[in-house]
This record gives C-alpha cells, structure tokens and sequence, in this order.
C-alpha cells in the first residue's frame, strides 16, 4: 500500500495560482477567457467527486481526459448570436476554449473514472484503489 501524506500547502498553492491568474487577466484586460467554476469533494466512500459548471454545452464538446495523476477537462462553448442578425446590447456570459487541470493524489484508481453530463453540470467520479482505502486491523495477542 502506497502512503500519500497530504499537503495542504500544495493544495492552497493551486488554490493560489488560480487566484492570481484570474487578477492578472483582469490586470491585463478583458480577454474574455472562460474558466467554468467547479466543486471538489471527497465521499465517506473515499471517491473524489468533481462537478464542473458548463451550461448550454453539448456532450460531444467536453472531454475529460486523466495522465500522469492529471484529470483534465477541456472544452468550447460556443454561441449562438449572428452578429449579421442582430446587435448585441449586453454581452456578459463567456464563450470559447476552456481547460481546467486537477492534480490527483497517487491512490486514485484511473482505470475506474467516470463521467456523466446533466442539466449542464459535468459529474466526474474518481474513486480510489482497494488498498488505499482505510481497514480494519484485528489486534492479536
């Protein structure tokens, strides 16, 4: 069984670096990049759950891949506006590529991830291997 320590320093560095690209496209300007907002949590069945926010996105157009203990979800939204049609008045949801990458703990299990598409929300379900898992041990005489 491979012992993972946790960091929680590594984790708030990530936390950290994504704080400071976001000031630094506000800094630089408005490039209009879209970063879809996600929430990560682990359940009392040791399986990491990812939920991403990607509305008015089709199946085909997200992709979710794992190397290297990296899971990356990438993808383009599109939209559906016809500047020949028409004169946008107000325009303040993001369009276009995205990438979001999460550095997973070494005790995953690749093989078993899972991914479903529902009411614009993406589910990714990364449970852990068997012996990473927590046991029992019967204490003898």
């Amino acid at each position: 069984m491979t012992m993972v320590r946790w960091n929680p320093g590594r984790e708030l560095a990530s936390m950290e670096i994504d704080r400071l690209n976001r000031m630094f496209e506000e800094f630089v300007g408005n490039t209009r990049a879209w970063t879809p907002t996600v929430d990560i949590y682990e359940t009392t069945d040791r399986e990491f759950v990812i939920k991403a926010e990607l509305p008015e996105m089709k199946r085909e157009d997200i992709h979710v891949t794992f190397e290297n203990n990296v899971l990356t979800l990438t993808g383009e939204r599109k939209t559906d506006f016809d500047a020949d049609n028409g004169t946008y008045h107000r325009n303040e949801r993001f369009y276009g590529k995205f990438s979001r990458s999460f550095t997973l703990p070494a005790t995953v299990d690749g093989n078993s991830i899972n991914a479903s598409y529902k009411d614009g929300v993406l589910t990714v379900r990364v449970p852990q291997r068997e012996e990473a898992k927590p046991r029992q041990i019967a204490v003898g005489e």
